[in-house]
């Protein structure tokens, strides 16, 4: 069983050898939060409280289960909202405990990147996996289970940061990205002009901020002058430049490490851009693209789970002064 609680997702599953899912729950808090423009950490953990022993009763009954049948227990202590990770692991830890299971500490990230392994799709090492989400950008080269070694990664905001961020100064509401992407799909990428920040020549770091601020200055402008602008057009060219990048910086990375092999992970790898503009660059190049369900992008469980599970075969276990670690890296 894996418990996920980092942000605004409340998340249960169990998973039954390390491919079978069971069940995988879901208590979304985002109508709660639009009213904010964004998540609230105090309320989120609030409603975390409320709603974790609900589902994970929910779960074994829905998968015909008892506490007995377990054989572990893995829960989300990082990166994330300190407040939420401590429902979670506080809640994981006295099952855990009670139970007389082992507990095993997952990392938030490597769950998004362990949600290609729910596809049930096997995968080859050494691989290239681009992570893309709300508070991380980066290209990571993995050499085996739990074997990471980064490539580069943000120097400032994130793409899924950048994305909410731009989103938000065009009032298209909460939560942003996706409500870009879909808008983006109307417009024109070539319309407006914004920076692509390459940092210098075979540099795998990314930075979007700069991009950010470009679009912010446009807004202005346009509103001291009394100007419409095409929303549509604005979306669209943020997004082609975003994606650009992402992509770009990607294919050159898997060129120049000589490997055949794509991951994408994190809530952006949902993008309907990002995934058309990677496939269509890695068939050029003739590498092969992985990345998860739609429903295993954002926030669950069931990803938790499936990095639990690898974390439990090589023989790794948390201890009881197991706690939250709200800027976790992933090493």
């Amino acid at each position: 069983m894996a418990i996920e609680t980092s942000c605004d997702e409340t998340a249960v599953a169990i998973l039954a050898d390390g491919e079978e899912l069971l069940v995988n729950l879901v208590s979304s808090q985002i109508k709660t939060h639009q009213q904010f423009g964004g998540v609230v950490p105090e309320i989120a953990s609030r409603q975390h409280l409320e709603q974790v022993n609900r589902l994970i009763a929910l779960a074994l009954e829905e998968a015909g289960l008892s506490f007995a049948d377990l054989t572990a227990i893995a829960v989300t202590y990082g990166p994330g909202l300190v407040g939420a990770l401590l429902v979670g692991v506080s809640t994981a830890k006295a099952l855990a405990y009670s139970l007389n299971l082992p507990l095993i500490g997952v990392n938030h990230i490597e769950g998004h990147i362990y949600a290609n392994w729910l596809s049930g799709e096997k995968k080859e090492f050494p691989l290239v996996c681009l992570i893309v989400s709300g508070g991380h950008t980066a290209l990571v080269e993995m050499t085996g289970h739990g074997e990471y070694h980064f490539l580069g990664e943000t120097q400032d905001d994130a793409a899924g940061e950048a994305y909410d961020k731009v989103a938000r100064a065009m009032g298209l509401g909460y939560p942003g990205g996706p409500l870009l992407d879909k808008l983006a799909a109307e417009g024109n990428g070539e319309a407006v002009p914004l920076p692509r920040a390459w940092l210098g020549e075979h540099s795998y770091d990314f930075s979007f901020s700069g991009l950010k601020t470009a679009v912010l200055n446009y807004l202005h402008r346009a509103a001291q002058k009394g100007e419409e602008i095409s929303k549509a057009d604005l979306a669209a060219s943020f997004q082609t430049s975003v994606v650009e990048v992402l992509v770009e910086k990607t294919i050159q990375a898997v060129k120049q490490r000589k490997l055949s092999t794509v991951l994408m992970a994190g809530g952006v790898s949902a993008n309907s851009f990002l995934r058309s503009e990677m496939e269509k660059r890695c068939a050029i190049e003739g590498i092969k693209l992985a990345y998860p369900p739609l429903e295993f992008c954002t926030d669950n469980a069931a990803m938790i789970a499936c990095a639990g599970y690898y974390r439990y075969l090589q023989g790794e276990r948390s201890g009881w002064d197991l706690n939250a670690v709200p800027q976790l890296r992933l090493r």
